[in-house]
């Protein structure tokens, strides 16, 4: 099979090979233009714009004008941002127009890329939304390339943290809006919070570019976006738990480093179940009771919290919180909390501040967010190797660009020692090495902890003048990698840190321009000083050269080969000569939980002696089998998560459309009869079993529901004592009776704020109960993996029952509507505010408001019943508090 598939790759090019020939004569086409283009004043060339529009208008699809459309923004280019699209980046644009993912090298200019795609897209007018990795990336991004959509007439906005509602409206309403995932992903969940269109921000999923498309779609995706509020404070208790655990021994507790688990052995849980008993925590005799579940919950947390997370590996602890640190990237990701309580387990293990635990109010995963627009597409440099997962779960095809220049990169094979020590002793070695030789190096680290380490060694080397980023500070870091590639200079970066900036050898001139020339006003001076500046960048490019380029050192392998190759491709931008090794101990993470036992025992018989490396080829690939297994397993995780998130995304579609209906109606009688008919069809069917005679009626309790669900009190027990009655008489006279009392109140509250007051109970009790099914859901996840043992599929049970609990709601909505619309009373017409006011008192379970600017029709609600604002509290515990 293999002589005969690089046969046929030669006679037939490979798949990859044969989908960008397929773009050439598009290239061509746009190539062709390019004099009858830069021919066109300013003015026409900008024209070009409204001309694309009205084509559009007019019935042209967007392919249709692509051509066109990728000349006009090429020339703009040069004119705004004095730079010329190469030929490969109108390839990687017509593969984001495509809808697919265009993998290109570092430094091949992937912004400028999403520009051409951008444009062409935006024409249409329904937006494009380009999504970065953090808010220093999309300022920059909208900043820089915003000339040339401003020039093309087209408006930019970004979203970043901290902007209001209105800001952000504005910033959607932009054509091209550059915003990191998770604002857009948060943005879309408060949306469907909101009580009516106008406040929603988002205006819909057309288009979107997603840069570092690995990054967010695959390493981001195994933590979903959750929207919370608080619930009780329980912080004692989690300080109680966590004080036992340090008095463990290792024989109380088994660690599984592959699975990230950690469970008690008998002897422990003996041991705890006596501290509990001291404590006064412990309900009943043993732990594993019924009533002590939360309990289990908290000192398994506070054990994994210990044994499991490590401080400045997985978080890092600054103002009094507990910050997580992505594992992928080694960034902060301040905001972000673990939840079921884990985050409250490590805050108490850092004796830092414990803050109260919330309930979910809505949460989505970023797979099923980006899944809403009707086109996504994505870049990155590294996609190659989850090109499966791409197309297995997004529908997205990888197709890999090549690169403007030839790669001149060498990348050597990896070098194995025993230890720790003797690696780092190598490293620091080479460190040294190329320093004398003026070659620049970039050292990267698999975390905080170990650059800070690394650092350390270099100091008691002897060598001080280097720079550690830790992903800490995105704008210091983006000037710090942008002089990386200057003659001698030493950069340790965790894996991910200053992503989006590019190295260049001898210097970034652009961003020393910004820095150094930033006091000095313009003139001969400031020209002079500029020509000095470009020339010594310019000399000391030839001699980051002459050293061969930048060298690259990885202080172990990560776990996934993607995040490697990103490390690698950091250095060779653009044709530039470079290098790339990687050192390995036995003692790193994935030579350790990959069977690094047998090596050493082969390496000691080889008689391998100290500060020797063992160098071989079949190293790399053994290597690359490990990692490849360890991404196979990640995979199957983000699977398995998604299976179950889609049966709770096919209930949110429901709810979320179902909102916005109802937003949208003018008039939602209709709905509030339907769902009064289903309340009383229900009602009947529970009391009067089919073909039963009356006196076998439940005739006691069907009173009490109808009074429940529609404060009447009807005489059914009368009713039942008539001769011939049946079912349909009963369910036809409770229709009549909850109708005719409804009816009057509404004559009563006129026709205005009966619509009002219909769409608020509506809405809120949507919401109350939606919640309340989030938590339903999330405790059934976490009981039926349980069900495996027992021989059933765990994701076919979740998803029966979580449907069983999805109707059950259903029916609840319906009679919580029901019930409250029958006791909504109004106050007197004189002290009435009009409806508009009492939108504008806001409906948030914040309580204790004053009651003037309370809705009227809320202030006669009863002073037990529910809170009409949809808290789930009582009336006097909420808004009734000073009523």
């Amino acid at each position: 099979m293999g002589m005969f598939s690089g046969i046929a790759k030669k006679i037939f090019g490979s798949a990859n090979e044969r989908q960008v020939k397929m773009l050439l004569p598009k290239v061509e086409a746009i190539n062709a233009l390019e004099e009858e283009i830069s021919a066109l004043s300013d003015k026409d060339l900008k024209a070009k714009t409204d001309e694309f529009r009205q084509q559009i208008a007019n019935g042209a699809k967007l392919d249709d004008l692509l051509v066109p459309a990728f000349a006009v923004a090429r020339e703009a280019a040069k004119r705004s941002l004095g730079m010329r699209p190469f030929d490969v980046q109108l390839i990687g644009a017509m593969i984001l127009h495509d809808g697919g993912i265009s993998e290109m090298r570092t430094g091949e200019g992937k912004t400028l890329v999403a520009t051409l795609a951008v444009y062409l897209n935006a024409l249409a007018g329904n937006g494009v939304h380009v999504v970065t990795v953090n808010d220093y990336l999309a300022k920059r991004d909208a900043e820089w390339m915003g000339k040339l959509y401003e020039w093309l007439g087209l408006s930019t906005g970004v979203i970043v943290h901290g902007l209001n509602d209105d800001e952000r409206r504005a910033a959607y309403a932009c054509d091209v809006t550059y915003g990191t995932n998770n604002e857009f992903g948060f943005d879309y969940l408060r949306d469907n919070m909101k009580f009516d269109l106008e406040s929603m921000v988002q205006r819909g999923h057309n288009y979107a570019i997603v840069d570092e498309v690995d990054s967010i779609l695959i390493d981001e995706a195994r933590t979903p976006l959750i929207i919370s509020g608080p619930l009780d404070d329980r912080s004692e208790l989690y300080v109680t738990v966590d004080k036992f655990i340090p008095m463990l021994d290792q024989a109380d507790y088994e660690i599984d480093e592959k699975q990230k688990s950690a469970n008690f052995t008998e002897d422990g849980t003996e041991k705890l179940e006596g501290l509990l008993r001291e404590a006064g925590h412990l309900k009943g005799e043993s732990l594993y009771d019924i009533e002590n579940v939360a309990i289990v919950h908290h000192v398994n947390n506070a054990l994994k919290a210990h044994k499991l997370f490590q401080k400045d590996r997985d978080y890092i602890v600054r103002n009094d919180e507990v910050v997580i640190i992505d594992e992928f990237t080694g960034r902060m990701m301040p905001g972000r909390r673990y939840s079921e309580g884990q985050h409250q387990a490590l805050e108490a293990k850092e004796g830092v501040t414990i803050q109260p635990e919330n309930q979910t109010l809505a949460s989505i995963t970023f797979q099923n967010y980006f899944r809403l627009y009707d086109k996504l597409a994505g870049m990155t440099g590294t996609a190659m190797t989850e090109a499966e997962e791409f197309a297995d779960i997004y529908g997205l095809q990888v197709v890999d660009v090549p690169t403007n220049l030839p790669v001149a990169r060498m990348d050597e094979d990896d070098e194995v020692y025993r230890t720790v020590e003797e690696k780092y002793r190598a490293i620091i070695h080479l460190i040294k090495d190329c320093r004398e030789r003026g070659q620049p190096v970039l050292v990267g680290t698999t975390s905080i902890e170990k650059s800070e380490l690394l650092a350390e060694q270099l100091r008691q080397g002897g060598i001080k003048d280097f720079q550690v980023l830790n992903a800490r500070y995105h704008e210091q870091e983006a000037y710090i990698i942008s002089q990386a590639g200057v003659p001698g200079a030493i950069t340790i970066a965790t894996n991910m840190a200053g992503r989006g900036t590019d190295i260049q050898l001898g210097g970034n001139i652009d961003m020393r321009l910004e820095h150094e020339l930033a006091d000095m006003a313009e003139g001969k001076a400031r020209d002079k000083k500029e020509k000095a500046i470009r020339d010594e960048v310019a000399a000391l490019k030839e001699q980051a050269k002459a050293a061969g380029g930048l060298y690259v050192i990885g202080t172990e392998r990560h776990e996934s080969r993607r995040i490697d190759n990103q490390l690698r491709g950091r250095s060779g931008r653009q044709g530039d000569p470079g290098s790339s090794k990687f050192f390995l101990s036995l003692q790193d993470d994935l030579m350790r939980i990959f069977g690094s036992d047998r090596m050493d025992g082969m390496l000691r018989k080889l008689g391998l002696k100290e500060d020797e490396a063992i160098i071989h080829p079949w190293i790399n690939k053994a290597l690359e089998k490990a990692q490849q297994k360890v991404e196979a397993r990640n995979f199957d995780i983000r699977k398995n998560l998604l299976k179950f998130d889609d049966v709770m995304n096919d209930q949110r579609k429901v709810i979320f459309e179902q909102r916005i209906e109802l937003m949208q109606s003018e008039d939602i009688s209709d709905t509030i009869a339907d769902m009064r008919n289903e309340v009383i069809d229900d009602l009947v069917a529970r009391h009067i079993p089919e073909r039963a005679y009356p006196e076998q009626w439940e005739t006691k309790e069907l009173k009490e529901g109808v009074n429940a669900y529609f404060a009447l009190d009807l005489p059914v027990d009368e009713w039942a004592g008539e001769e011939g009655i049946d079912e349909e008489d009963i369910i036809d006279r409770i229709t009549e009776a909850a109708e005719k009392a409804y009816e009057d109140k509404k004559q009563r509250f006129g026709p205005e704020i009966s619509k009002y007051v219909e769409k608020s109970v509506v809405l809120q009790t949507i919401d109350h109960l939606w919640r309340e099914h989030l938590v339903n859901l999330d405790h059934l996840r976490s009981v039926v993996g349980f069900r495996g043992y027992g021989q059933r599929d765990p994701l076919q049970e979740y998803k029966g029952e979580s449907f069983e609990l999805f109707q059950a709601m259903l029916v609840n909505l319906r009679q919580a509507v029901c019930a409250q619309l029958s006791r909504v009373e109004l106050a007197p017409p004189e002290d009435r505010p009009q409806p508009a006011a009492a939108a504008a008192a806001g409906f948030s379970p914040e309580g204790g408001v004053d009651p003037e600017e309370l809705p009227d029709e809320w202030l006669k609600t009863g002073r037990n019943a529910p809170c009409p604002c949809g808290s789930g509290k009582k009336f006097k515990h909420c808004h009734g508090k000073y009523v």
